[in-house]
C-alpha cells in the first residue's frame, strides 16, 4: 500500500466555508509537506479544487510530485456529469489514476439505473486518460446502495473509494461498512474517531481524533484490505473539531497529522 496525504487533513487551514484563514494553504503546500512527511500520495479533494487551478498550474504540480518520486490524485464532490468530465483532462495533467467522487444524500436520490447510465458514458473517457472513478461512501449515501450501483455497473473502472467512520451518518457500523465495500475498493481514507458520552447523558457525539487514538478497527480494516491492490493509496485525513481559537486549530492540523503519520507507518504495509 503507498501512504499519501489527503487535503482534507488541513480543512481549517486551506479553509471551508465561513472559515476562511489569512493566507489559505495552497496546492503547492499540502505537496510539499506531505514529502516532509516521507508519504507518496496526495489526494487533492473538493476543498482544494484542481479546477480552479491553470493548466501551467498542474503542470508545475506534477513536476514536483515527479521530482519527488510522488503521485498525485484527484478528486471532487457530487454527482454532476459535466463537471467530472471537466476533470479528467486534470487528471490526466496530473498523471491521477485515481478521480475520487463522494456521493451524498442528493445523488442517492437519482435512481440506481439512472446514475449507472451516467457512470458509464462518463467511464470510456476516464480510461483514455488511466483514471478509474472512486465513488466514496459519504455521509448520507448508504452502502448497499453503493453495491448496488457498482454490480450495475460492472466495470473495473468503477470503484470505491473506502472511507472508514463517514457511513455512520448512513446509519452503518464502521466495520458493517468495510464488510460491504471493501471487495470494490480502490483506494482507501484511514481515519480514527471516538465516540463521547454527553456529560449530561444527553446521548453522546462522533469526534475525529488522531489515528490510533480512537476505536476505529484499524489492523482488523486493513486485513479486509489485504487481497486487494498492493498499490492502492491509503489517505490520511481527519475530523480535528473546530474551536473557538481557530489560529490554535490551524495550528492543531499540523501535530494531529504528525500524530496521524507516525501511526500509520506502524500500522500500514508499505510497498
Amino acid at each position: 500500500m503507498k501512504l499519501g496525504l489527503g487535503s482534507y487533513a488541513f480543512r481549517w487551514n486551506i479553509g471551508i466555508k465561513d472559515q476562511q484563514p489569512p493566507t489559505p494553504m495552497a496546492a503547492m503546500q499540502v505537496l510539499e509537506i506531505a514529502h516532509g512527511h516521507g508519504l507518496s500520495v496526495v489526494q487533492y479533494a473538493d476543498n482544494l479544487p484542481l479546477d480552479r487551478l491553470s493548466a501551467d498550474d498542474h503542470r508545475a504540480l506534477k513536476v514536483r510530485a515527479d521530482a519527488y518520486g510522488m503521485t498525485l490524485e484527484l478528486g471532487t464532490q457530487g454527482f454532476n456529469a459535466d463537471e467530472l468530465a471537466r476533470y479528467i483532462p486534470i487528471g490526466q495533467r496530473i498523471g491521477s489514476h485515481i478521480l475520487r467522487v463522494a456521493l451524498d444524500a442528493e445523488d442517492a436520490a437519482i435512481p440506481v439505473p439512472d446514475l449507472a447510465a451516467q457512470l458509464r458514458d462518463l467511464l470510456p473517457g476516464g480510461k483514455a486518460a488511466g483514471l478509474r472513478f472512486a465513488i466514496e461512501n459519504h455521509f448520507n449515501y448508504p452502502s448497499p446502495r453503493m453495491v448496488e450501483l457498482l454490480d450495475t455497473v460492472a466495470d473495473d473502472a468503477l470503484g470505491v473509494c473506502l472511507d472508514v467512520a463517514n457511513s455512520i451518518c448512513a446509519g452503518e457500523w464502521p466495520m458493517d461498512t468495510v464488510r460491504m465495500l471493501a471487495p470494490y475498493a480502490i483506494n482507501l481514507h484511514f481515519k480514527d474517531y471516538q465516540i463521547t458520552p454527553d456529560p449530561y447523558g444527553v446521548g453522546f457525539r462522533i469526534h475525529g481524533t488522531p489515528l490510533g487514538d480512537g476505536r476505529a478497527e484499524l489492523a482488523q480494516i486493513l486485513d479486509m484490505l489485504s487481497d486487494r491492490d498492493p498499490d492502492m493509496s491509503v489517505i490520511l485525513e481527519h475530523w480535528l473539531p473546530q474551536s473557538d481559537d481557530m489560529e490554535a486549530t490551524r495550528a492543531l492540523e499540523h501535530v494531529w497529522l504528525d500524530r496521524t503519520v507516525a501511526a500509520a507507518k506502524r500500522l500500514v504495509p508499505l510497498t
